[in-house]
C-alpha cells in the first residue's frame, strides 16, 4: 500500500472489533462499538510548528469520533490528525 498521509495526519488500522463478550455472548452487529485502539501504519511529515512524535508500527488509543474512514483494498483504515491520538500503549 502506498498512502502517504500529509502534514500531522497519521493512517491508522482500527483493532478487531470483538465479536463475543467474556462470557461467550455473541454480540450482534447493530451493538458492536468502534474500536477506540489501531496500528499507526503511516505518518505524515509533520508541520512547522507540530513535529511527528509518532511512528509507523506504534499501537494507540484515539477518541470516538477521530479521523475519516476510508477504505484501500477491501480493507477499512482511518486518517486522523496526531492531535486525535490519546496515548501510546
Amino acid at each position: 500500500m502506498s498512502v502517504k498521509p500529509l502534514a500531522d495526519r497519521v493512517l491508522v488500522r482500527p483493532a478487531e472489533v470483538e465479536e463475543k463478550t467474556a462470557g461467550g455472548i455473541i454480540i450482534p452487529d447493530s451493538a458492536k462499538e468502534k474500536p477506540l485502539k489501531g496500528e499507526i501504519i503511516s505518518v505524515g511529515n509533520g508541520t512547522k510548528d507540530e513535529q511527528m512524535v509518532l511512528k509507523s508500527g506504534d499501537k494507540v488509543l484515539y477518541g470516538k469520533y477521530a479521523g475519516t474512514e476510508i477504505e484501500l483494498d477491501g480493507e477499512k483504515f482511518l486518517i486522523m490528525r496526531q492531535s486525535d491520538v490519546l496515548a501510546i500503549i
